[in-house]
């Protein structure tokens, strides 16, 4: 774990962490992050991060996959897995990826990584994870990478650096479909949501109107509304069916599309 986070978090906190692998109850129906990391000093800094970030949210810390029927019954909306320093392919990590999708088919998974390795991202990518976030990110661009997953984005700077950096001058064959990851990746990294917007927009993907939104979230329904303007400005989108198209779209890589 990158020290920074660790100092950024726990400066000036006196908060005891709970045990490993408890669940921090915010509420009985309430959305819930699990994350899967053997450190225990990484766990307690990803975990103080979320309840920061996601205040009536529940997290659930795990040491390893063969707890996760604990969070069995609870309405997962991310999971944070710890790549451990293995490779992409590795049987071990497409074990711990079949369990997950197993128990929770619906939630994106993400991975949390010691380097900032572009072709273990690249591979990540393409088997469907949704996020790869390495320590040596500052705070800010990892809490804005989890609002982008948690309103059905992706987030891989690490791809954008490669791009950057002129890396692929060493794979001059770059065929179109990997350009347009590269794109895709692009628009989606630099994109923002508030905690508040990723939950509002999650509901609207789900076809909720704003009063049930409202409703769901706790939130007035001119609060609601507010969200819904933030969200449309920055998708550049005219109404609410387009901002789930435009979202669609710009996650399977093809272009924008603004309904009739």
């Amino acid at each position: 774990m990158n020290s920074c986070w660790v100092l950024q978090i726990f400066w000036g906190s006196t908060q005891v962490s709970d045990s490993a692998g408890t669940k921090r109850r915010a509420g009985r129906n309430a959305p819930t992050v699990i994350i899967i990391e053997h450190s225990t000093l990484a766990r307690t800094t990803v975990v103080k991060l979320l309840e920061r970030e996601l205040a009536g949210w529940n997290v659930i810390d795990l040491i390893s996959i063969e707890s996760l029927d604990r969070a069995l019954g609870a309405e997962v909306r991310l999971i944070v897995l710890d790549l451990a320093g293995r490779g992409v392919e590795s049987t071990s990590l497409r074990d711990d990826l079949a369990a997950i999708a197993a128990r929770f088919p619906e939630a994106p998974i993400t991975l949390l990584s010691g380097t900032d390795d572009a072709i273990i991202a690249r591979q990540a990518l393409r088997m469907g994870i949704r996020g790869f976030f390495s320590t040596s990110l500052p705070i800010d661009i990892a809490l804005a990478g989890l609002r982008l997953v948690l309103a059905g984005g992706t987030f891989f700077p690490q791809l954008l650096g490669a791009v950057t950096n002129g890396s692929n001058e060493h794979n001059p064959a770059r065929n179109e479909a990997e350009k347009n990851l590269d794109d895709r990746t692009q628009y989606l990294a630099i994109a923002d949501f508030t905690p508040r917007e990723a939950d509002v927009l999650a509901e609207l993907q789900c076809g909720c109107s704003n009063k049930v939104i409202a409703g769901k979230l706790n939130l007035s329904g001119h609060t609601v509304k507010m969200h819904l303007q933030h969200i449309m400005r920055k998708l550049q989108a005219q109404n609410r069916t387009e901002v789930v198209a435009r979202l669609v779209q710009r996650a399977a890589g093809g272009p924008d599309v603004s309904p009739s």
